[in-house]
């Protein structure tokens, strides 16, 4: 079995409130969650409001379908338009 943890580094310019901050990432999680079926939490930055740091955990036994996950990942990050992907780091455990 492989686990690939994805952390996501966001940058988002138009929240001036906690509140818009989590309406945005609120989204951005739920879209992930339904589409990949991973799981999902707001890891760092939870003060801030145009910061985000989130964590994304894939579990599979094929590496290869993990790659490819991790790719569609970014991309969709990259699609939506509220928030700037600033880095994407992974990690297999």
């Amino acid at each position: 079995m492989h686990i690939l943890l994805i952390k996501l580094n966001l940058h988002i310019p138009n929240a001036h409130s906690l509140k818009e901050k989590r309406r945005q990432i609120k989204s951005l999680k739920d879209r992930l969650s339904s589409r990949f079926n991973a799981s999902i939490a707001e890891v760092d930055a939870l003060d801030s409001w145009q910061k985000s740091v989130i964590g994304v955990c894939l579990l599979s036994v094929d590496k290869s379908y993990l790659d490819k996950q991790y790719g569609l990942i970014e991309n969709v990050v990259l699609e939506y338009a509220e928030l700037e992907l600033i880095s994407a780091d992974r990690e297999w455990l």
